[in-house]
């Protein structure tokens, strides 16, 4: 009587082809994104770093302005807080910046830069967790250590079968300990990029290609599930709180009155409009005017609205009432503190700023010209008019 193989067995010859034909896959398939160009090990720990939380389309522009910007560790250290955090300008979660400008600091701080060269090392950094720490000692290195973050993960609790949260540290460690089988100890690095890949550009989210994957045999969740995308399980989460703000700019002598957050927690050291939260069924010219003369002892005089902003953070979304007014009274200081500043609007822009308020600058600007027009005579405003409508406006 013939002898049949079980089906672990069968399931094992299959997973030992994962490596090959993954990595044959994305030898060929892979997108030529920036960061792939040059291995060096402080490119990889920029993009590393800024692909933490932020998607590969708005991540590719921000890292070339960077890397131009600083094209080494040292001239990342030599640099102030606020260029780091304007030329980061954009891609969001600015601790991280911070942390990129402080370990370039720890790196650069005895002689000649001496790259990590484990992933307990990477660790060492500030800002590396265990995730950049492994991923970049696998690529830099060529460590033997499995890295998944949110696409790995995925691509790995697809593939096993796994129904746990892979966002707790158990899951976690079974789906890394299983890959960890299949790792090819001479690409290790190649091979935790293509699982990033593969869940990136083929087992999305919803809607996964199973047609397109290279290892779509042997896939659990495609031979077992009428839904592949209902792996992994995920968390039901309660609606998005909404925060309602008020901010203005403030104007004296061309002026505006602009204010730095504290350099640790959300928006950490980027400079914004003065403002602050609405108050239980307070108007927000109301909010605005006390959030002024808390903050400042000015008062507002001629406040009109420019406008509404909308942005969504990963936990909650703000909405921002936008006012312009001109400032009476004298600041509560004899001058500003450090973290208040009177800045021409050309100045405001060369400040790293959080995008909901660019967003309301722009308004504030619209709306000055738009006064400007009106003042303007008929016959001109008519020229002017017509001139709007040959150029195009920026968007």
């Amino acid at each position: 009587m013939a002898r049949h193989e079980s089906p672990s067995v069968l399931r094992s010859r299959v997973d030992r082809r994962f490596s090959s034909v993954l990595l044959a896959w994305f030898d060929h398939q892979h997108r030529p994104l920036p960061w792939r160009k040059n291995r060096h090990p402080y490119r990889r720990w920029v993009a590393e770093v800024m692909l933490q939380q932020t998607r590969v389309a708005q991540a590719g522009p921000v890292y070339e302005r960077f890397i131009q910007r600083f094209p080494t560790v040292r001239s990342l250290a030599r640099a102030s807080p606020d260029e780091v955090l304007k030329v980061w300008e954009g891609a969001g979660y600015y601790a991280r910046a911070r942390n990129l400008r402080a370990a370039a600091l720890v790196l650069t701080a005895s002689g000649p830069v001496r790259w990590p060269r484990s992933s307990q090392a990477w660790e060492q950094l500030p800002g590396v967790g265990p995730y950049t720490a492994r991923a970049l000692a696998s690529l830099t290195r060529g460590e033997p250590v499995v890295a998944l973050e949110s696409n790995g993960l995925r691509v790995a609790a697809r593939w096993t079968l796994e129904r746990g949260d892979p966002a707790s540290n158990a899951t976690r460690r079974r789906l890394e300990a299983h890959l960890a089988t299949w790792l090819p100890l001479d690409r290790p690095g190649e091979f935790n990029e293509a699982i990033m890949e593969l869940g990136e550009t083929v087992c999305r989210p919803v809607g996964p290609r199973c047609s397109e994957c290279p290892v779509r045999d042997g896939c659990r969740a495609r031979e077992e599930l009428a839904d592949p995308s209902s792996i992994p399980t995920r968390v039901r989460k309660g609606p998005r709180p909404r925060v309602r703000a008020a901010i203005a700019a403030i104007l004296r002598d061309g002026r505006w009155l602009v204010h730095r957050r504290p350099p640790r927690g959300l928006l950490g050291g980027l400079w914004e409009l003065p403002g602050g939260k609405l108050e239980p069924n307070e108007p927000p010219e109301a909010a605005i005017r006390r959030e002024v003369r808390e903050e400042t002892g000015l008062r507002l005089a001629d406040l009109s609205r420019a406008g509404s902003v909308r942005h969504d953070y990963s936990h909650f979304s703000v909405s921002l009432d936008v006012f312009r007014g001109k400032a009476i009274g004298r600041f509560r200081a004899e001058e500003p503190t450090d973290s208040f500043r009177w800045v021409t609007p050309g100045e405001f822009e060369l400040l790293p700023r959080p995008l909901a308020t660019i967003r309301a600058a722009r308004l504030i600007g619209r709306m000055t010209a738009d006064d400007g027009a009106r003042a303007l005579p008929a016959t001109q405003a008519r020229r002017r008019v017509a001139s709007d409508r040959r150029v195009p406006r920026p968007t």
